[in-house]
C-alpha cells in the first residue's frame, strides 16, 4: 500500500515508491515490462538495483500520462520525479 506521500526524498526510495506504483498498475505494469523485456520474477530481483530504477524512471520520463498519473499517486509534482531521475544519473528530458 502506498502512502499518500513519499517517506523520503532520497531519489532511490522515490524511485522505488514509482516502481511499486507502476509494477501495480494493470496498464503500466505490464507495458514496463513489456518495453524492459524482464518478467514479474526478475523485475521482483532486480527492483532495487540502479540500472532497474533508471529504466522506470525513463519510462516515465518518456510517458507523460504515466508520469502525471505516478507523481499524482505519490504525492510529489512530476518536477520532484524528473529531479529524482536527474540525481539517479538520468539525462535531460
Amino acid at each position: 500500500m502506498l502512502r499518500d506521500r513519499p517517506s523520503s526524498t532520497d531519489p532511490a526510495v522515490l524511485a522505488l515508491q514509482a516502481l511499486a506504483h507502476v509494477a501495480g498498475d494493470e496498464a503500466m505494469g505490464p507495458r514496463f515490462l513489456a518495453l524492459t523485456g524482464m518478467d514479474v520474477a526478475e523485475l521482483r530481483a532486480h527492483a532495487g538495483e540502479p540500472a532497474t530504477l533508471m529504466a522506470l524512471m525513463d519510462y516515465l520520463m518518456a510517458n507523460e500520462h504515466d508520469l502525471l498519473a505516478t507523481a499524482e499517486a505519490l504525492g510529489v509534482k512530476p518536477e520532484t520525479l524528473a529531479g529524482a531521475a536527474r540525481q539517479l544519473g538520468g539525462t535531460d528530458w
